[in-house]
């Protein structure tokens, strides 16, 4: 087991539980698990996986930004409900994102082109909820980690399948907790 798998875990078991609190802290904790993950993702040829650690140390920034200054008045943000219209781009933006991803990962011989790219795509709408505190990030993010479960035992990192298992868990958590906040 390597010590960026075992980093990974533990910032990111920590980074989901913060969030779940909605606690401000969870952005810096992501960002370092961002890190570790890209190294680890890169050692496992999950391309896909790995790039997305690159667009999440970006949108980490953001949702930082956006949580402290992205309200009402430049004011914390609270939870909400997606929009119809956000929800259809979100899910406009998976179909079409996967499509094309798999294709790319397909040429660069990714260990597993369709899932790579539909848990990337699944993550980064998630993501994307999340940094506007859209309450259905959560469900999001608990069908991207079902799938990575399944991915990260076929590729031999077990200590990631059982986070992401740790993380689905947390997404019910997160998702009763924020509706209750959302009341």
């Amino acid at each position: 087991m390597a010590l960026t798998e075992v980093l990974g875990f533990i910032t990111g078991a920590a980074c989901v539980y913060l969030t779940l609190r909605e606690n401000i802290w969870n952005f810096p904790l992501g960002l370092a698990n961002n890190l570790f993950f890209l190294l680890l993702f890169l050692q496992g040829r999950l391309f896909g996986d790995a790039g997305l650690q690159i667009v999440y140390l970006i949108l980490g920034m953001q949702g930082w930004y956006l949580w402290l200054h992205g309200g009402e008045g430049r004011t914390a943000l609270r939870v909400t409900r997606s929009s119809p219209k956000l929800s259809v781009l979100v899910v406009s933006f998976t179909a079409l994102a996967t499509a094309g991803l798999t294709i790319v990962f397909r040429q660069v011989k990714d260990a597993a082109p369709f899932l790579d790219a539909f848990t990337t795509v699944l993550s980064l709408g998630a993501q994307y909820l999340l940094n506007r505190k859209a309450i259905e990030n959560w469900l999001v993010w608990l069908l991207a980690d079902v799938i990575y479960i399944y991915l990260y035992l076929s590729r031999g990192l077990q200590l990631t399948a059982v986070l992401y298992a740790i993380f689905a868990g947390l997404c019910v958590a997160g998702f009763l907790t924020w509706r209750r906040s959302l009341a």
